[in-house]
């Protein structure tokens, strides 16, 4: 699938691609904090947007790709058995991260004994808490990420950029992701900008921490198993914290169509880099 024992000259390029791509979530950042007052419609749209683009990349390209890696170095029973496990794996993972952050600030209900400014304590607190979880969780899958898009640049450029496209594309709602409820919990732009932007950096230190830890081991066998596991960690990004986020500060039928333009972009992006 992918050597990593030439073009050893494209290695400037391949972390200039990378780190483009991991600071894309800057865009995302800035495009959440270009309204003064934020509306909590624009926080169900942009969560369930980012949604819709890490399922439709996860199940579309990621897992693919990952199984097909592994087809070539176990065969097609087992490495399509790898794939799923290697996939429910990084779901797993995310789990057990899940349980070891602090647990849930559940929005308090309007009653007469509770006050305004009680809810809007906990209110902000649960999206403090949701934006630092995807901030964490973004940054864990850009790590990989950065890893195959080092990888594949340093053998054949022009794939390097196709892919580092189609992260840098999917990056950008998960950046707008970041930055929206932080800001809207702590009300400090620039604490959202950075948090938003820092998960992005994630992507470089992947490609070169990985690179030079894994590069004696690197094969279509770890490479489909690191893929697998970050289509995992996505699906359960999004299932445990965007949609339902999404639901709560919106209507169902704005998280539904957030989800669906999320797969139309990621879909369009990956037919033109076909």
């Amino acid at each position: 699938m992918i050597a990593v024992s030439g073009s050893e000259q494209h290695v400037g390029f391949a972390l200039l691609l990378t780190l483009a791509a991991g600071l894309s979530t800057g865009i995302g950042s800035v495009l959440g904090l270009m309204n003064r007052r934020f509306s909590p419609r624009i926080l169900a749209l942009s969560l369930s947007f980012s949604a819709g683009v890490m399922i439709q990349v996860s199940f579309v390209e990621i897992f693919p790709k990952a199984r097909s890696a592994l087809t070539t170095a176990l065969g097609a029973k087992a490495g399509y058995g790898w794939t799923v496990a290697a996939f429910f794996v990084g779901i797993a993972v995310m789990a057990a991260l899940d349980q070891l952050l602090p647990s849930h600030a559940m929005v308090l209900p309007p009653t007469e004994d509770v006050g305004t400014a009680a809810r809007d304590r906990a209110q902000s607190h649960q999206l403090m808490r949701m934006g630092l979880f995807s901030a964490l969780a973004i940054a864990i899958h850009n790590f990989p990420e950065g890893l195959a898009t080092f990888v594949a640049a340093l053998n054949n450029p022009r794939l390097g950029m196709g892919i580092a496209l189609a992260i840098a594309i999917h990056n950008i709602p998960e950046g707008l992701a970041i930055s929206a409820p932080i800001h809207y919990a702590t009300g400090s732009r620039a604490k959202a900008f950075w948090l938003s932007f820092a998960s992005g950096l994630a992507e470089p230190l992947g490609a070169l921490l990985g690179y030079w830890l894994l590069r004696p081991v690197l094969s279509p066998l770890v490479l489909g198993l690191i893929f697998a596991s970050v289509g995992g960690v996505m699906v359960y990004i999004c299932l445990d914290e965007l949609l339902p986020a999404a639901q709560r500060h919106g209507t169902h039928h704005q998280m539904i169509a957030g989800v669906i333009a999320g797969m139309l972009v990621m879909s369009l992006s990956l037919v033109l880099l076909a």
